[in-house]
């Protein structure tokens, strides 16, 4: 079998993007949970710590990415294809619910950092004020 390099990039732009469809989808109500479930389920066994075939170099991990790829393209595959389409175009627009959760965690982030900084900050004067006070006792 030949390697196709094009084909291997293709597949590196889709999986990200596949793999925000199916976040999508899995927080969508509309979409059956039977899809939810098996592609929880196949996920599950991806990261669990029960990985027979990961004592074979190389072909270990390849087929544990292979099956999620596969798990995650069955999934939206199973999904009601006008939902599948709405999160597409919403994905396409910026405005997915993937978008609009990373955008809560980054801000979160942030405002966490920021008061880490400002806790930081602080730090030296409330040593220099003990300091003072060591000093100059009433």
């Amino acid at each position: 079998m030949r390697f196709d390099l094009a084909r291997a990039r293709a597949l590196l732009f889709e999986v990200p993007r596949t793999g925000k469809l199916a976040y999508c989808l899995m927080r969508d109500r509309r979409v059956p949970l039977g899809p939810k479930v098996a592609v929880g389920t196949a996920l599950g066994l991806i990261v669990s710590p029960l990985d027979v075939p990961a004592w074979v170099p190389v072909i270990g991990d390849l087929d544990v990415l292979a099956l999620g790829v596969l798990a995650v393209k069955v999934f939206v595959d199973a999904c009601p294809e006008p939902v599948v389409e709405q999160h597409r175009a919403d994905l396409e627009r910026g405005e997915s619910t993937f978008d609009h959760d990373l955008q809560l965690v980054l801000t979160l982030a942030r405002e966490g950092v920021r008061r880490l900084l400002a806790a930081r900050a602080e730090r030296p004067l409330l040593l220099e004020s003990r300091e003072s006070e060591a000093r100059d006792p009433l």
